[in-house]
């Protein structure tokens, strides 16, 4: 197969996995792309959190159809092989495929190489591995060993660009998310190639180093194992807070960046003051079981929530949606609901749940769809109106989540309402509880 070969049917593919990841998240956001070089070799590295989303956020998302390089046991099975490959991925062999196996990795170095000669971007994640958490994974040295083997192969006339991406869920498998994708300033290959001739365990382990350095300020990188959890709820709870006490307009991105500076403030205080440390995540703890035992969420304890005209206006919109969403509901709920179900039971780790999501609704969602067509077709007249209804059936399933969204917003307003009003001990507590925390969280970043 040649890689390299721009595909119809891969070009059809990814118009329709593009229109689901539309329908999945609720903003894309891609920075950078400026900092794509045209006419040359490039290599894009992202972080890896977040299993198939990962390269469905490079790929999907820039104008090319990139060459993956992926573990060889996911090749084992005839047909998932068959399918990987029409998918533009490559197999690398590792010692623990058996030694017997590593000499399969000249084919898939040489049909690197012709890929990228012929500026088709090649990727493979320096991580070698996801996470699931916000957390960067120490690299591995494929990313070099690849480039420096092509570069060498090719006599040293590819001038390859390595582009460093960073990519960022607000959620890592819930519908309706935010997802950013940070594009680097590329890492030239040919500044290495001086030392690689004279030390090329030194080049690798260079370069190496500089793309985890050229990736992390693209991540939201939490780096403290003991309280990880604990940061990301601070993060939760404080970070728009935050980000509004340096007087930023909000947006994703603003609030992606303010993110980053709290976490880092969070982990130098670790480092300084662990006792400390340990006072800041009791009192987290603290205010959100308090919440959770309320069913209420931190945002809605700001005062702009407690306008009681905002809950009447929110009932209207909710009411005049009613219809939209009942629709939405009625036609999306059983692909919708089976797959989650599903997923939430026969799967673990919790990064391979959006893949899970959106590998089965590619399938799924379709065949039900074209089942309620049938279902309803002699309702609706005429070819026309059939295709219309078959087409809202996507959005009115977003518009029903989204009305559901407001529902719940409108249902924690209205309880902090009751409780300002009839429980007034508890809604004290709960206000006494985030003050303090958020002076500790005040003090820290002072400190």
């Amino acid at each position: 197969m040649k890689y390299e070969k721009w595909s119809l049917g891969y070009f059809f593919l990814k118009q329709y996995v593009r229109f689901i990841d539309f329908i999945i998240h609720k903003k894309i956001i891609v920075n950078g792309k400026e900092n794509i070089p045209k006419k040359v070799p490039i290599v894009f590295a992202p972080n890896h959190q977040n299993a198939l989303s990962d390269p469905m956020a490079i790929l999907l998302h820039t104008p090319f159809q990139p060459v993956w390089l992926a573990r060889a046991d996911i090749f084992k099975n005839k047909i998932a092989a068959f399918l990987l490959r029409f998918l533009k991925i490559m197999p690398v062999y590792r010692l623990r495929d058996g030694k017997e196996q590593l000499s399969r990795n000249d084919k898939t170095f040489a049909d690197s190489i012709r890929v990228l000669e012929n500026h088709v971007p090649l990727a493979l994640f320096p991580e070698a591995a996801h996470s699931g958490r916000r957390q960067m994974l120490p690299h591995k040295k494929a990313v070099p060993r690849i480039v420096f083997l092509a570069e060498e192969k090719a006599g040293h006339n590819l001038n390859i660009h390595i582009i460093p991406t960073g990519i960022y869920y607000s959620s890592y498998w819930k519908f309706n998310r935010t997802v950013i994708v940070n594009l680097g300033a590329p890492v030239r290959v040919n500044d290495f190639l001086e030392e690689y001739a004279e030390n090329p365990n030194n080049a690798t382990q260079q370069l190496k180093d500089a793309l985890y350095n050229a990736i992390e300020p693209l991540t939201l990188n939490i780096k403290s194992k003991e309280h990880y959890e604990d940061f990301e709820t601070i993060r939760e709870i404080y970070g728009k807070e935050y980000l509004r006490r340096q007087n930023k307009p909000f947006s994703s991105t603003d609030l992606f960046h303010s993110d980053q500076q709290l976490v880092r403030h969070l982990d130098e205080y670790e480092a300084q003051s662990p006792e400390k440390t340990n006072e800041l995540v009791k009192l987290t703890k603290d205010y959100k079981n308090l919440l959770k035992k309320h069913g209420l969420k931190s945002w809605l304890l700001d005062k702009s929530n407690y306008n009681a005209l905002k809950i009447v206006r929110n009932k209207l919109i909710l009411l005049i949606g009613l219809p939209v969403f009942l629709m939405g509901f009625v036609f999306n709920a059983v692909p919708f609901f089976l797959i989650d179900s599903f997923s939430r039971k026969k799967l673990k780790d919790i990064a391979f749940r959006s893949t899970f999501f959106l590998v089965l609704g590619l399938l799924f969602f379709p065949i039900v769809y074209l089942l309620e067509l049938w279902a309803v077709s002699a309702f609706l007249p005429g070819i026309w109106f059939k295709l219309l209804f078959l087409g809202s059936l996507p959005f009115a399933g977003k518009l029903a989540f989204r009305w559901y969204i407001l529902f719940l917003k409108t249902w924690g307003r209205g309880r902090l309402l009751y409780l300002r009003l009839f429980c007034k001990k508890t809604f004290v507590q709960l206000q006494s509880k985030k003050e303090k925390l958020y002076s500790a969280l005040e003090s820290m970043i002072i400190v």
